[in-house]
């Protein structure tokens, strides 16, 4: 059975990390104008291992990498994966020692700028501007997708047992009429997590949400498919069956890194 606590690090590393370079995008004037000029690597590492990842700015760019940087100008080494995983999920966090380059406060404090447009992520945060409401939408869609391929390559029993036989098909998410749209593709046990429309083939599933209203009500405020489709916020097209396994994977994975919205 998968260890639960490494589990949730692993969707931590890999699927909630990479959203920075989300916002770091969507973001072409407060974020980008705050990291102007600087060129450097910030790490988050759990102490005495090899886990971590990893944001390198470079040329007014960012990219996330995993693993951990032999030379980063911060590092933030955790005690534990545990002591990881609430730092980005509503928890108190658990640091392994003191954090290397205290003393470019500056930088720090524009690291924490940029953990607060995580915030978004949070069940509890509920933005009225259209255009943040689409960009919290969109940072669940993508991390959702990741994140259940995660979850199989973590090795759950259940993710793995349901993907093991089955053939070449697409887990569709997508928001109509042209809003944000992420997949998840499983082919012999494997599985991977892709941004936008998968174009190769036709979707095996594919949840329509109906406008970002729609969308808001079962991704953000956790409304159930069976009462969202009854009301016209989803359209589910393909198996009802698999549609219906998907949305139980995804409800896992929001118990896993969610704290429950007040």
């Amino acid at each position: 059975m998968a260890d639960k606590v490494m589990l949730t690090n692993r969707i931590v590393l890999r699927s909630i990390m990479p959203l920075f370079k989300v916002l770091y995008e969507a973001d072409n004037t407060r974020i980008k104008k705050l990291f102007a000029g600087f060129d450097g690597v910030i790490q988050f590492s759990i102490r005495g291992g090899e886990s971590g990842a990893y944001l390198e700015f470079k040329d007014g760019k960012l990219d996330v990498f995993q693993g951990v940087h032999p030379h980063p100008d911060i590092d933030l080494p955790f005690k534990h994966a545990a002591g990881m995983n609430a730092m980005f999920t509503g928890g108190i966090p658990v640091f392994g020692g003191i954090p290397k380059g205290l003393w470019r406060l500056p930088l720090l404090m524009k690291l924490v700028m940029l953990f607060l447009g995580l915030l978004l992520l949070m069940p509890n945060v509920n933005p009225k501007d259209p255009v943040r409401r689409e960009l919290k939408l969109k940072l669940i869609m993508y991390m959702v997708t990741n994140a259940l391929s995660q979850l199989n390559k973590g090795g759950d029993e259940d993710m793995a047992a349901w993907t093991a036989k089955q053939p070449d098909r697409i887990y569709q998410l997508s928001i109509d009429p042209a809003g944000p749209a992420a997949y998840l593709r499983v082919k012999g046990g494997k599985t991977k997590g892709g941004r936008g429309h998968y174009t190769r083939k036709a979707p095996f599933v594919h949840m329509r949400f109906n406008g970002l209203d729609g969308a808001y009500k079962v991704l953000a405020e956790s409304k159930d498919t069976v009462s969202a489709t009854a009301d016209g916020d989803i359209r589910l097209e393909g198996s009802p069956e698999y549609a219906g396994s998907i949305g139980s994977f995804m409800v896992r994975i929001q118990d896993m890194l969610m704290p429950p919205k007040k």
